[in-house]
């Protein structure tokens, strides 16, 4: 990033330029719109599959209820089809000892429900029919940043046409190798976990009642998530060797696999959707914001999937970014640098908590010591028997 003085046109000046158009940019320009900001979103290509219906998308999320909420307000959650969103109601997870167990329910919290599963282009496809006809978005697609520098009143995008674009805050939400923190010069410590998520979707033998298995073994954490009717939704964390194992299985090889290792917890299985492979790590962040730029979603923080929070924790930078510009002084620039260290603050304690926690059960559970084996064991079953402890970890996982 380099820092520069121009003429523009203030016709042309945006109050914020949102790079990446994903789940969590997209709800930003949403958030941004009753604010009456004018919000530019740039994305380089929509997924095909945020573009058109089909077959079970093998991409999902467990939404909490504190997001479900704040997407509903936007109007997204009502346009995506009941039919195809889950509620968990019991979230069951088990160690690498039959006698290890932890179980989680909404009704024994007092709650409606623990999450929400959604698939992603489902919440995509609701996000983009809205801003397509927003009053106050840009929406610029295709377009891809490739440059960035800070003048004395505004933020300068280059995009890879020539064209520039100014804005008073210009917001990344590129994802976990975005150019905006690296054109900003903020520091990102990476930690390779040397896994994979294997992700594919089944139909099942037995309901699943509306509950999330969670299993932890040495090689990996395997979950399975509820999907309308009798199928489930497979979150597979593993090691590389074993995730490529896994790729390389017939559909009836993997399904058998999957049953096995799940003790038959939905009967036997069918596979609905070919499995796929993403890399696992964690990113710790050195800053979130930076004069004129802020950073949210896995542009601002990388976890490990284990606990299912990585979206949920880019919708929480959303809704707190557009509270604090919400409310911003009269007059004051919404790229001030004062007013973004208050997102900043407000959001480091999440994002530190959901990190440190995750990091040390995947190592917990990752290792082959036979004393951790017995305190990760029993710390579950003891964790089991602690109901107020319980709630707390509801109370935030919901949030």
């Amino acid at each position: 990033m380099n820092t520069a003085t121009a003429n523009r046109n203030p016709a042309n000046l945006h109050d914020v330029a949102i790079i990446g158009g994903g789940l969590v940019g997209a709800s930003l320009a949403l958030a941004l719109q009753p604010i009456g900001l004018n919000v530019a979103l740039v994305e380089p290509q929509l997924a095909a599959a945020a573009l058109a219906g089909g077959d079970w998308d093998s991409r999902i999320y467990a939404i909490s209820p504190g997001n479900a909420a704040f997407l509903a307000r936007l109007g997204v959650w009502s346009r995506m089809d009941p039919q195809r969103v889950q509620r968990v109601e019991t979230m069951t997870i088990s160690g690498d000892r039959r006698d290890s167990r932890l179980q989680f329910s909404a009704y024994d919290a007092g709650l409606p429900e623990l999450a929400y599963i959604v698939e992603s282009s489902a919440m995509q496809r609701a996000m983009l029919d809205i801003v397509a006809v927003a009053p106050g978005i840009c929406m610029m697609c295709p377009a891809q940043a490739t440059g960035l520098a800070v003048m004395d009143d505004a933020a300068r995008v280059t995009l890879a046409d020539g064209s520039l674009l100014d804005a008073k805050l210009v917001v990344g939400t590129d994802g976990r190798d975005s150019l905006v923190r690296r054109e900003a010069g903020i520091d990102a410590k990476i930690s390779d976990y040397r896994q994979s998520g294997v992700v594919a979707n089944f139909a099942t033998e037995k309901p699943h009642h509306g509950t999330a298995f969670q299993w932890f073994f040495e090689d990996g954490i395997l979950a399975l998530l509820p999907l309308p009717g009798n199928r489930v939704s497979m979150v597979w964390s593993t090691s590389e060797e074993q995730s490529q194992n896994l790729l390389s299985l017939d559909a009836r090889a993997l399904c058998d696999r999957v049953a096995e290792i799940s003790g038959g917890a939905v009967g036997t299985l069918q596979l609905l959707t070919p499995a796929a492979a993403f890399p696992l790590r964690l990113a710790e962040i050195a800053r979130l914001v930076s004069a004129r730029l802020a950073l949210a979603g896995d542009a601002a923080h990388n976890v490990h999937p284990l606990a299912g929070q990585g979206v949920n924790l880019g919708f929480r930078d959303v809704r707190v970014l557009a509270e604090v510009l919400a409310g911003r002084a009269p007059r004051q620039d919404c790229g001030d640098l004062a007013l973004l260290r208050r997102y900043e603050r407000a959001r480091r304690e999440d994002i530190a908590a959901i990190a440190l926690s995750t990091d040390a059960l995947q190592k917990l559970f990752g290792s082959r010591s036979v004393l951790l084996s017995g305190v990760r064991n029993f710390g579950l079953g003891a964790l089991n028997h602690l109901p107020v402890l319980k709630n707390l970890l509801i109370q935030h996982a919901v949030a």
